[in-house]
């Protein structure tokens, strides 16, 4: 995140639906450098959200479901999720003003990976291969 003030106060939420439909969160505290960039591999995630330390890939392994007891799991690895990326202004319990947006797809395969079925006796599997 660029553009914020100096060890500006800031809360990252990234959300994404999965192919049922049921939504998925997690959060984090952060702090700006004092050029006022928040970089996720050199700033750590302060206490009092969904994890905390140098996690820079904190906000995608901590996606907790909204409904309980729910688990995320990708059956069609061939689409992409769609992650909602926010950045709020401060920490709390309610989120500041939304300061920051963007959406990000994250994949599974990439362009020219061959997907091959495989059924042998008892065995069911997938093979991946690259291009």
């Amino acid at each position: 995140v660029q553009g914020l003030g100096p060890r500006q106060q800031v809360t990252l939420r990234t959300s994404l639906r999965d192919e049922t439909g049921e939504l998925f969160q997690a959060s984090a505290h952060y702090q700006a450098g004092d050029d006022g960039e928040l970089d996720l591999a050199r700033c750590p995630a302060l206490p009092g959200g969904s994890f905390s330390g140098l996690e820079p890939m904190g906000l995608l392994w901590a996606l907790q479901p909204q409904k309980p007891f729910w688990r995320l799991v990708k059956r069609d690895v061939q689409s992409p999720f769609l992650l909602q990326l926010e950045v709020f202004e401060g920490h709390g319990e309610r989120p500041g003003r939304l300061l920051a947006q963007a959406q990000h797809e994250r994949a599974f395969l990439r362009d020219g990976v061959r997907r091959v079925p495989v059924r042998e006796g008892r065995i069911r599997a997938t093979l991946f291969l690259p291009p």
